[in-house]
């Protein structure tokens, strides 16, 4: 579930990847939710065929593929409708699940559906850490049957992980986790101070030596080719692939690792965007800088006309040590990342 061999010029700024948080309600606490309150049911979704607008919407806009998110998706009563009629518009489909409720049943239905991929997430290869960090006990045991239920079911199962001080270490077993799951992908979030994340001690951010290093694990794991990993929410991983490629240029794994480099710097607002719940249109679902409601205005509209979009693709517009940066046009940063750190400053003052 990621997009195309795209860069922030040219092209870059066509939409390929659209997140629609299709609900608000969850049954999990996750501590590092972007949400402030994941508990909380906010009361004012889409209605269906509010929904099915912005399906509709998402169909004329060049066809990206669209991710049934939340909260948790398969709490809404219509998501195998929806679900129909994305695909019945020639989207490809993807669910971002916890797993926590799939039983055999419901993912025999999930699998009907035609989702290009179901994500769930497993943060951890063992149960105390992903119940910790999920807020819920058994979290992890049921997002396990969850993963075999989809697999029994033949839906391709891509396990999210978000990574941190706390888990970093499992990489290796959640790795390996995956594998013996039947999981055709992998892919690990770098942590973002958003919502409740805001909260979160600051020792449990990774440091730049860190994440370089989780990085170059990344890229010698691609090499290898078991299942599909990647890094997201890292853009620097662009450089450090290619640099890793400069060395090894001649192994065997680097053809896999060049085919794993899809897409160079932040594609927030560049070539993903996110849709509230409610209509509300984010340049990603880690960045809260709103850029107005499908309830007031098209989707294709915001897409070509915010402001604030428009500055996210222009790099001239970078400042400070980001508009100084050798790699800018490479990384880009990760917005949301930088301004979650930014804001937590004058808390650590």
């Amino acid at each position: 579930m990621c997009p195309g061999n795209e860069n922030r010029h040219g092209d870059s700024h066509r939409l390929r990847l659209l997140f629609w948080e299709s609900t608000g309600r969850c049954n999990l606490s996750c501590v590092h939710c972007r949400r402030l309150h994941p508990d909380h049911d906010p009361g004012d979704e889409l209605t269906t065929e509010q929904a099915r607008g912005v399906i509709d919407s998402a169909a004329g806009m060049g066809r990206p593929i669209f991710v049934f998110s939340g909260g948790e998706p398969l709490l809404r009563d219509d998501w195998a409708e929806l679900a129909r009629h994305a695909k019945d518009k020639g989207l490809m489909t993807a669910l971002a699940t916890n797993g926590t409720l799939v039983d055999p049943p419901l993912a025999g239905r999930v699998a009907a559906a035609g989702f290009h991929r179901v994500s769930v997430s497993l943060d951890a290869a063992e149960a105390s850490s992903h119940d910790r960090f999920r807020g819920v006990p058994g979290a992890f045991e049921a997002a396990i049957s969850g993963i075999k239920a989809l697999r029994q079911a033949g839906a391709a199962v891509q396990i999210n992980a978000t990574i941190c001080e706390s888990n970093v270490g499992q990489l290796p077993r959640l790795y390996a986790l995956a594998g013996r799951l039947g999981a055709v992908a992998l892919h690990l979030f770098l942590l973002v101070p958003v919502g409740c994340g805001m909260a979160m001690s600051e020792d449990e951010f990774l440091a730049p030596t860190e994440c370089e290093s989780v990085l170059e694990w990344v890229v010698r794991r691609q090499a290898g080719g078991e299942i599909e990993l990647k890094a997201t929410c890292a853009p620097h991983y662009y450089r450090v692939a290619k640099q890793w490629l400069t060395r090894h240029a001649d192994d065997d794994g680097a053809e896999r690792v060049r085919s794993g480099i899809r897409s160079r710097g932040c594609l927030a607002g560049v070539g993903v965007i996110f849709v509230s719940h409610s209509g509300e249109v984010f340049p990603c679902g880690y960045l809260p800088v709103s850029c107005g409601s499908i309830l007031e205005r098209d989707l294709a509209g915001i897409w070509e006309n915010s402001e604030v979009l428009r500055r996210l693709r222009d790099y001239d517009l970078l400042t400070g040590k980001c508009g100084r940066c050798e790699f800018k046009t490479v990384e880009s940063g990760v917005i949301p990342l930088a301004l979650g750190r930014r804001r937590r400053t004058p808390v650590r003052a």
